[in-house]
């Protein structure tokens, strides 16, 4: 069992873990002991979960998403396999918690009467500088 916030928590059946061999640090060790973890939490099966929160985890997730509705997080940091699960898991929790922050509606707003105006003499003053630029006649 996973605890997310007060309200939320993961049972053991919504997350599947796998275990395969790492690449990077580790020597001889990669080639043996399968360190990397890929967890697996069946994020749209979830009763924990709000519609809500599920739309915005899987706008978060990004391609971590798949298209049965599943989030894939995929760690291979440390050489410790019991390590790289603690973080695999600290990921999710980060995830689903950020998802439950309903974001600020913009509001939208008029330029001012003034800004406007300001604009517009700066477009007025660009321009005759920029008329003023080119060829210098000659009057003899």
């Amino acid at each position: 069992m996973l605890n997310v916030t007060t309200e939320i928590t993961i049972a053991d059946w919504e997350l599947t873990e796998s275990f395969m061999r790492a690449s990077g640090p580790g020597g001889q060790n990669v080639n043996k002991v399968a360190t990397a973890v890929e967890l697996r939490f069946e994020a749209e099966r979830s009763p924990n979960l709000t519609r809500p929160v599920k739309t915005r985890l899987k706008k978060l997730a990004g391609r971590r998403w798949t298209q049965d509705g599943a989030l894939i997080l995929q760690v291979d940091e440390t050489r410790s396999q019991s390590r790289n699960r603690e973080i695999a898991r600290q990921r999710l929790a980060d995830l689903i918690r950020k998802a439950t922050i309903v974001p600020k509606r913009r509001i939208a707003t008029k330029p001012t009467l003034g800004s406007k105006r300001r604009r517009l003499e700066a477009k007025t003053q660009r321009g005759q500088i920029k008329a003023m630029r080119g060829r210098v006649k000659d009057d003899d």
